[in-house]
């Protein structure tokens, strides 16, 4: 079983017309999993609604809480990209699970995302990589210790 905690980020934001903007809403991951036909086991647990530069020590913490008192030794987190590797780092040192993150650069809910790839890249990660903290994004597995965000360039590359 895949244990799936989502924490918000561009993933789950929606466009909120009447202000013009976007916000983050509910979790799109079980939808994107139901509309997908995914059927490997799993469970998605919201943690939190944040935008990743929103996020706090004590938020990290309380993601660090959830995936350690997790019964499952398979792990998916969702997360906004800008301070994904912050989090990453974080969750190191957690034995016995193997830990792989995600999120996107558009919604969830815009046509051209990469949300539905990255997650589905990020379950198969998540399945066959051994024990460790993983990003899993775009078509490449990063380790975060030796990873950052390229904001010009809308990727993650190794340092």
């Amino acid at each position: 079983m895949i244990e799936i905690f989502t924490t918000g980020g561009t993933i789950d934001k929606v466009y909120f017309d009447a202000l013009s903007e976007f916000q983050i809403g509910p979790t799109a991951i079980p939808d994107l999993l139901r509309e997908n036909n995914v059927h490997v086991p799993h469970r998605v647990t919201q943690l939190m609604r944040k935008d990743s530069l929103e996020l706090d020590d004590a938020d990290r913490a309380a993601i660090r809480a959830a995936v350690e008192n997790s019964e499952a030794s398979h792990i998916l987190v969702t997360h906004g990209t800008d301070t994904m590797v912050v989090t990453g780092r974080m969750l190191a040192g957690i034995a016995g699970k193997t830990i792989v993150m995600t999120g996107a650069m558009q919604p969830a809910s815009v046509r051209a995302s990469d949300a539905e790839f990255n997650v589905g890249f990020a379950l198969a990660a998540a399945q066959i990589l051994p024990p460790g903290v993983y990003i899993a994004m775009n078509g490449m597995i990063f380790d975060p210790a030796t990873t950052e965000k390229d904001r010009a360039g809308a990727r993650f590359v190794a340092q």
